[in-house]
């Protein structure tokens, strides 16, 4: 049979993958504790002997356990685990990955919690170098002897900045480093992190995948193209079975069963319906994100508009070769930065909200909200001006967006 798409595989997962009773989704189980017919099997639960079963919720439901399934189909790697939020999947890599006295290179342009997250690890002795990962040679010149990881986001929030992706993943390749890429703002719908070389593939559930805002998660995927035989911070218990799965083990321990930062099933099985229809959900909402960046960009009340889709983006021709679409996420700054505010309060259809990755259009003030606290010089950092909106674009039909943008632009 020919190969099918994304779609097709994602709404029969759960029956193909064995949902009870002949259901067509699997069911959500509750249960925190699970019993076994023999002691031996229950013993061999806790010492990986025995597979395919749950020893406590707090490391995996039979849910979440169907979740994974479908983002390691999607993204096309050896296994996935999920967590309660986006950060908790980022904070469960760093945690679980690197140990003090290591040292992490990151892009500069980052999601506001991420950010912050380096300020913590710098303090337990895992030092952040964040550069400007839109070349090579700032990752390059940033790498020290004690260097382990590399983190990135394929379009960064808000500003869209695209890193140099091919060109990195070929260093870390060389360089036996660990590559991990925040894959968020593109999905697997877009873009697949394997294929530049990234060894683990980051997603907040919450965003792009679940779609609809109404369930928080995160997941890690490994992607299988990294050697975790040659990773110094495997401890040796993990270090058995199958060496693909050597990272996964040690994050699932770790991050889960030290940690708990789990999902629940209840999360797992709404974000699984909604990843049903994320490459339409992405299709239309790129296709409409970008009109929206072409009307902009030519509006005269308008300074700057952000989108890797445009021509005049610095890094149009990266995103152009990596991702099939430029996706739902666009910022954009006014010539009058005294106007922001009674623009953004005219609007009628687009939604002032707190987060992103919605079916609905959002917008949101950056610098004196999600990235206050950062402050002045780290904002001029990350390239965020004063005055730059982020929108989040959902789906509504574009000329209904358009038209709400030219009567809250006009003068």
């Amino acid at each position: 049979m020919k190969k099918q798409g994304l779609t097709t595989q994602i709404v029969h997962a759960d029956r193909h993958f064995g949902a009870e009773h002949g259901a067509l989704r699997k069911p959500i189980h509750t249960s925190v504790q699970y019993g076994f017919d023999r002691t031996e099997d229950l013993i061999g639960v806790f010492q990986g002997t025995v597979k395919n079963a749950f020893n406590y919720a707090r490391t995996g439901t039979p849910t979440t356990a169907a979740l994974e399934s479908k983002i390691t189909q999607l993204e096309k790697g050896v296994g996935s685990i999920s967590f309660a939020s986006g950060m908790g999947a980022i904070a469960a890599v760093f945690f679980t990955l690197l140990r003090a006295g290591d040292h992490l290179v990151a892009s500069r342009y980052v999601f506001a919690g991420t950010n912050s997250l380096f300020g913590t690890m710098n303090d337990l002795g895992i030092a952040v170098s964040t550069v400007d990962t839109c070349s090579v040679a700032n990752v390059e010149g940033a790498l020290r002897r004690t260097t382990r990881m590399v983190f990135l986001e394929t379009i960064a929030n808000p500003g869209t900045e695209v890193p140099d992706l091919e060109a990195i993943g070929t260093l870390c390749r060389n360089r036996d480093l660990l590559l991990v890429i925040d894959n968020t703002i593109t999905s697997p719908a877009l873009f697949l992190p394997r294929k530049v070389g990234a060894g683990l593939s980051i997603n907040s559930l919450s965003k792009t995948i679940g779609g609809h805002g109404a369930a928080l998660g995160g997941v890690v995927t490994d992607t299988g193209e990294f050697n975790w035989q040659t990773y110094p911070n495997i401890s040796v218990v993990y270090r058995r079975g199958d060496p693909r799965q050597w990272g996964l083990q040690q994050m699932r321990k770790k991050a889960l069963r030290d940690m708990g930062a789990s999902l629940s099933s209840e999360a797992a099985h709404q974000i699984g319906i909604g990843a049903e229809t994320l490459a339409l959900r992405v299709r239309q909402a790129s296709a409409t994100a970008l009109t929206i960046a072409q009307y902009l960009e030519a509006h005269p009340a308008i300074k700057e508009v952000k989108y890797p889709w445009l021509e005049t983006h610095p890094q149009h021709q990266i995103a152009k070769r990596n991702f099939t679409q430029g996706s739902w996420l666009l910022s954009f700054e006014l010539r009058d930065l005294s106007a922001m505010i009674p623009v953004l309060n005219r609007l009628r259809v687009a939604i002032r909200a707190t987060g992103m990755g919605d079916s609905r259009t959002l917008v949101i003030p950056v610098a004196p909200s999600i990235y206050w606290e950062a402050g002045p010089e780290m904002r001029a950092q990350m390239n965020i001006a004063d005055g730059l909106v982020r929108m989040s674009v959902g789906l509504e039909e574009e000329q209904d967006l358009i038209a709400d943008l030219e009567q809250a632009l006009r003068t």
